[in-house]
């Protein structure tokens, strides 16, 4: 058995969970949250706490999906009481996002600027024109969009530029030298 789906979820005060056929439902004080759990899988509340169990013990097919189902639910819990966040930073010489209504505009460089469409249910703020922060409920949704605008311009090995997570540290390249 898997040492991480042992684990119980303890479920914080304002959270409510509702388990279907197939899926665990998550409400809290950000939001709602719809989890869908691998077959097999089935969980069950244990006091104040949400446990995962396996539907056949003896089968080792089951077992891969055991952690996975567990953390699963348990990023649905802690995105509705306090949410996921992202941060990215914008570096380059006239490089800068503006935030206008549902979509984050980007002047990166390119000879027209770069509209992004923000989806629903994802808060996104610009600070200071080279500072986004990206929030929401779904952690995978709020990686995938810090990750699909980090790719409008991945940072340059040689000059450092472009958009990159706050923190990440890059392997700067040299470039070629002048010497003959």
């Amino acid at each position: 058995m898997s040492r991480i789906g042992k684990k119980p979820i303890a479920l914080p005060q304002g959270v409510t969970v509702n388990i279907a056929a197939g899926a665990v439902e998550v409400k809290g004080p950000k939001g709602s949250l719809k989890q869908a759990v691998p077959p097999g899988i089935l969980f069950a509340k244990d006091g104040e706490a949400l446990v995962a169990k396996l539907e056949r013990e003896e089968d080792p097919s089951l077992r891969k999906f055991h952690g996975l189902a567990r953390s699963l639910v348990a990023n649905a819990v802690a995105g509705v009481t306090d949410g996921f966040k992202k941060e990215l930073d914008i570096v380059g010489v006239g490089y800068r996002a503006e935030l206008k209504g549902s979509q984050v505009h980007f002047a990166l460089g390119f000879s027209h600027p770069v509209v992004f469409e923000v989806p629903k249910g994802i808060d996104v703020t610009v600070e200071k024109n080279t500072h986004i922060v990206v929030t929401g409920v779904d952690r995978q949704l709020v990686g995938q969009v810090a990750a699909n605008m980090r790719r409008l311009r991945k940072p340059d090995p040689y000059k450092q530029k472009g958009v990159r997570y706050t923190g990440e540290v890059l392997k700067k390249k040299v470039g070629k030298t002048g010497a003959k």
